[in-house]
């Protein structure tokens, strides 16, 4: 029988990752209880954690009173987040749930700034030596640079503040720069970027440079004091819907290093997950997201399992560093399992 004491984490903004909570289910091994939560309970993840709660938005003030007011009454030891947008609101108000004695495993606020305005990551790549696409928040700029020669066709229209492929369009031409920069801004207008994008109204669309080559992706592991532990690399080799659903583990000493060195210089909290594009050997880094990124069950599935490190961690144990080392030259795709969600709302119909 386990001496331990049990150890209860809440991840919120859940949405369809299940295998995420089936990960920390299984690290857990019995002694504690995860707990997730969404704006609605027409969520998956419901059905696969032990406990699940429905949140007020992400943007309404009552939304951190009441994860506060959950994780003490559940005992919440730990949160950590699966979305971007959540990512600000819980960094901002990491000391509201230390005095709760509640660990945030989410990047201090100057971190997720960088990492989810796209402007903020080139402007941050550039200035620490990282070969990144051209990017612009201005058409004006954007058209004067085409016009001189430093910026070439085909080019990316995508929201500033965006994520997966909503607003994200390819321009061959001027016509099309033009159709595509107003068709994302309508698109960020009409979805929740507009809430981060809010900030910045006139500026919230980029227009950036298309790198061609092959496309790969990062895990970079910092532990719970912003130090780099390992980075997983893996070779994208299906893309569907912005999103990696088939990749290979594989030994690339380069990108390891590189990754290294922007866990250093970066200092994020947890998993990284980083888009690369390697066009004549040079890597060119895309974007960054601060939290466990849809590609990650491909190092999951090649040995590697964050999850339990973040419970020995949590445990105050030094980690099994076998737990972050991914076999090489494992494929792996993302499958698709529909289910029955029981939602609260469909019983009343």
């Amino acid at each position: 029988m386990s001496n331990r004491k049990p150890l209860n984490i809440l991840i919120t903004s859940a949405g369809r990752r299940t295998y995420l909570i089936s990960y920390f289910k299984e690290a857990l091994e019995g002694c504690g209880k995860i707990h997730v939560s969404n704006s609605t309970d027409l969520s998956p993840t419901f059905r696969v954690a032990d406990h699940a709660t429905v949140t007020p938005l992400i943007y309404d003030p009552d939304y951190i009173p009441f994860l506060i007011d959950y994780c003490k009454k559940h005992d919440i030891n730990a949160l950590l987040s699966v979305f971007d947008v959540d990512l600000p609101v819980l960094a901002e108000h990491k000391d509201a749930f230390a005095k709760e004695n509640v660990q945030v495993i989410v990047s201090d606020p100057p971190v997720i700034d960088i990492c989810n305005d796209k402007i903020r990551t080139f402007q941050f790549l550039s200035e620490h030596g990282f070969h990144t696409p051209n990017t612009y928040a201005d058409l004006d700029e954007a058209q004067s640079a085409i016009e001189e020669g430093n910026l070439k066709y085909p080019l990316f229209i995508k929201p500033r503040w965006g994520m997966g492929s909503i607003g994200v369009y390819e321009a061959e031409n001027e016509d099309e720069l033009n159709v595509f920069y107003n068709r994302t801004r309508r698109d960020i207008a009409s979805t929740y970027l507009r809430f981060e994008s809010a900030v910045a109204p006139e500026h919230n669309t980029l227009i950036q440079e298309k790198i061609g080559g092959e496309q790969y992706c990062l895990d970079v592991i910092n532990d719970l004091d912003a130090q780099c532990v390992a980075v997983i690399v893996k070779k994208k080799t299906a893309m569907r819907v912005g999103e990696a659903y088939a990749a290979m583990t594989v030994d690339y000493p380069l990108l390891k290093e590189e990754g290294e060195r922007l866990g250093r210089t970066l200092a994020h909290i947890g998993n990284l997950d980083v888009d690369i594009i390697v066009r004549d050997g040079v890597p060119y880094f895309l974007e960054m997201n601060a939290r466990f990124g849809g590609a990650y069950p491909f190092s999951h599935l090649a040995g590697v399992n964050l999850p339990k490190v973040i419970v020995q961690w949590l445990r105050g144990e030094q980690h099994d560093p076998n737990l972050l080392v991914a076999e090489p030259n494992i494929v792996s795709f993302h499958d698709i399992f529909p289910v029955i969600i029981e939602s609260e709302d469909a019983k009343k119909t």
